[in-house]
Protein backbone atom coordinates (compact mmCIF):
# COMPACT_ATOMS: atom_id res chain seq x y z
CA UNK A 1 0.00 0.00 0.00
CA UNK A 2 3.03 2.40 0.87
CA UNK A 3 3.90 1.98 -2.98
CA UNK A 4 0.44 2.93 -3.99
CA UNK A 5 0.11 5.75 -2.28
CA UNK A 6 4.13 7.33 -3.08
CA UNK A 7 2.40 6.69 -6.70
CA UNK A 8 -0.86 9.13 -5.86
CA UNK A 9 -3.40 6.63 -4.74
CA UNK A 10 -5.86 8.03 -2.67
CA UNK A 11 -8.35 5.50 -1.31
CA UNK A 12 -6.95 2.11 -0.21
CA UNK A 13 -8.81 -0.73 1.12
CA UNK A 14 -6.58 -3.97 2.66
CA UNK A 15 -9.30 -6.73 3.43
CA UNK A 16 -8.34 -9.66 5.73
CA UNK A 17 -10.46 -11.86 5.93
CA UNK A 18 -8.88 -14.41 8.24
CA UNK A 19 -9.02 -11.78 10.93
CA UNK A 20 -11.97 -10.32 9.97
CA UNK A 21 -10.40 -6.79 9.82
CA UNK A 22 -9.70 -4.10 6.57
CA UNK A 23 -6.83 -1.61 6.58
CA UNK A 24 -8.16 1.44 5.40
CA UNK A 25 -5.10 3.96 3.45
CA UNK A 26 -6.43 7.78 2.68
CA UNK A 27 -3.25 10.03 1.04
CA UNK A 28 -1.90 11.93 3.81
CA UNK A 29 -3.77 10.39 6.83
CA UNK A 30 -2.91 7.97 9.34
CA UNK A 31 -3.82 4.10 8.35
CA UNK A 32 -7.27 2.84 10.10
CA UNK A 33 -7.92 -0.43 11.23
CA UNK A 34 -11.42 -2.07 11.32
CA UNK A 35 -12.68 -5.16 13.33
CA UNK A 36 -15.65 -6.93 11.87
CA UNK A 37 -16.67 -3.78 9.59
CA UNK A 38 -20.19 -4.66 7.60
CA UNK A 39 -19.67 -1.94 5.18
CA UNK A 40 -17.02 1.25 4.55
CA UNK A 41 -18.07 4.25 3.04
CA UNK A 42 -15.50 5.75 0.79
CA UNK A 43 -16.65 9.22 0.90
CA UNK A 44 -15.43 12.08 0.19
CA UNK A 45 -13.39 10.31 -2.58
CA UNK A 46 -16.15 8.20 -4.03
CA UNK A 47 -19.55 9.77 -2.09
CA UNK A 48 -22.09 7.72 -3.57
CA UNK A 49 -20.11 4.18 -3.13
CA UNK A 50 -20.19 1.95 0.07
CA UNK A 51 -18.59 -1.36 0.23
CA UNK A 52 -21.06 -4.20 0.82
CA UNK A 53 -18.64 -6.26 3.19
CA UNK A 54 -21.14 -9.08 4.80
CA UNK A 55 -20.48 -11.80 2.28
CA UNK A 56 -16.62 -11.01 2.61
CA UNK A 57 -16.34 -10.88 6.64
Amino acid sequence: MQEYQRLGVKLGLLINPQDRQVEVYRLHQETEILDSPTAIDCHPLMPTFTLDLTEIL
